[in-house]
């Protein structure tokens, strides 16, 4: 897919974009709601890779075949331009590290590659059509077919203004805080230094909702960086993340990785909210479970990349998002010569901010203090066909599966998770306000009716 081609069209909103597919197997969008320039939308996959536990195959090498070689991109485009979408659940990396975790019903790896899309500019507010092809013509045909999805009637469905959820069963919170308890005691005892315990909240939709409301819902309340929404076939991911994996720039080789560790909730008043961001930066405690994390996501990128060119130019800056203070740093390395993007994803998976440090035995804890997360803490990608790729940490995210004994018009079964870093001075119940901090928005979402300040 050697060519590329561009067409220009004036600015609309992605979602609404999104709105005519919403209900079409592999639609999907990734959605900047502040800090990132572009969001996507893809539909129609030339082909679809799903890898389940089962499976023998090797789910890196596999990425990288579906890649193919590299083609170039033309730099006057946005940073993807055709290529692979991928979800890879937190249980493929025991493909990495074989410790029998057990499986949720989600595969452990999906994938899908598309030779056109409609990339959104916020800076700018144009939209391109990207079209792939081994000829220009064929390439600027898919490009045309991109661009007229922008005129794909919208259904006539009711806006939903009730509680897309009426109830949500939670993990109790004692049982949550007897698990930190134990975390932490294993802590003091040497065997880790830090886990990522989650509790999870699970229901379902009511009535004729499906997970396109709740994107609605989300995307109006409180956008985030790493918004996304990918209808699969009988499962659908609604992501709210706030948190970047990996970043790789596809024509230097550049990686960027951008750990979050360390939280407080938003103030009720400007000089609350204040208070509290001042509180997380000043805290040694979080700092020190954020310098964790860097120094785990240095080890790993040293995998892949030359010595001496793996850093942490930024560490502890704090970032505001519509419930939470953070504590972000960035590490920055580069991929070593003749390396791609699958062999990036082996050398790193499963993200390092919601595991723990050392790794494996934190994730051999939390397979024990938990059930198996599936995409929860996995992340879903874009990998560019000339190298490029970007990435989240799924986190303040939402699985559904759609059951009922006729599918098409069975109802949705959600699940979302929230979790917190555990260390040897933390608190059990701080630990556990702090995942009702974290999931907060999503809750909102979920259970609240639409009132006229979250439209």
């Amino acid at each position: 897919m050697r060519c590329v081609a561009f067409l220009n069209a004036p600015w609309r909103e992605p979602v609404w974009a999104l709105q005519p597919f919403r209900d079409e197997a592999f639609a999907c969008a990734l959605l900047s709601g502040g800090g990132q320039r572009w969001s996507y939308l893809l539909r129609a996959p030339e082909t679809v890779l799903t890898l389940d536990a089962a499976d023998p195959r090797d789910p890196f090498a596999a990425l990288a075949a579906l890649l193919g070689p590299r083609s170039p991109t033309d730099p006057e485009g946005p940073p993807f331009q055709g290529g692979v979408i991928g979800l890879g659940a937190y249980e493929l990396g025991d493909r990495v590290e074989a410790l029998g975790l057990g499986r949720t019903a989600w595969p452990d790896l999906t994938c899908a590659r598309y030779l056109s899309l409609l990339a959104f500019d916020h800076v700018e507010r144009r939209v391109v059509a990207v079209g792939r092809g081994d000829t220009h013509a064929a390439a600027a045909d898919r490009a045309r077919s991109a661009l007229a999805w922008l005129d794909a009637p919208i259904a006539a469905r009711p806006p939903i203004t009730g509680a897309l959820c009426a109830s949500l069963r939670v993990t109790d919170g004692a049982a949550y805080e007897a698990a930190v308890a134990q975390v932490v005691e294993r802590i003091l005892a040497g065997e880790i230094f830090q886990a990522n315990i989650a509790r999870a909240w699970t229901g379902r939709l009511a009535g004729e909702a499906d997970p396109f409301d709740l994107l609605l819902r989300l995307r109006g309340q409180s956008p985030a960086p790493f918004a996304a929404y990918w209808r699969l076939e009988d499962r659908a991911l609604v992501s709210n993340s706030p948190e970047r994996f990996l970043r790789v720039t596809g024509e230097t080789g550049a990686i960027q990785a951008q750990p979050i560790k360390g939280t407080r909730p938003r103030g009720a008043t400007p000089g609350e909210d204040a208070g509290l961001a001042a509180e997380l930066l000043a805290s040694a405690k979080d700092r020190a479970e954020n310098l964790m994390i860097v120094d785990l996501m240095r080890n790993d990128l040293a995998r892949v990349s030359p010595p001496g060119s793996v850093k942490a130019p930024e560490l502890f800056k704090v970032e505001t998002f519509a419930n939470v203070h953070h504590l972000v740093s960035t590490v920055t390395a580069q991929l070593g010569p003749g390396l791609g993007v699958a062999d990036l994803l082996r050398a790193t998976y499963p993200p390092g901010s919601i595991t723990g440090a050392p790794k494996v035995q934190a994730m051999k804890i939390i397979a024990q203090l938990e059930p198996p997360r599936g995409p929860y803490c996995g992340s879903l990608f874009w990998a560019g066909f000339d190298g490029g790729f970007d990435s989240s940490v799924l986190i303040r995210t939402v699985g559904l599966e759609r059951d009922g004994p006729d599918q098409d018009k069975g109802g949705w079964r959600l699940e979302a998770r929230a979790g917190a870093g555990i260390v040897a001075d933390s608190d059990p119940q701080a630990e556990r306000r702090e995942t009702e901090a974290k999931i907060a928005a999503l809750l909102r979402a979920l259970t609240q009716p639409l009132t006229e300040t979250a439209t």
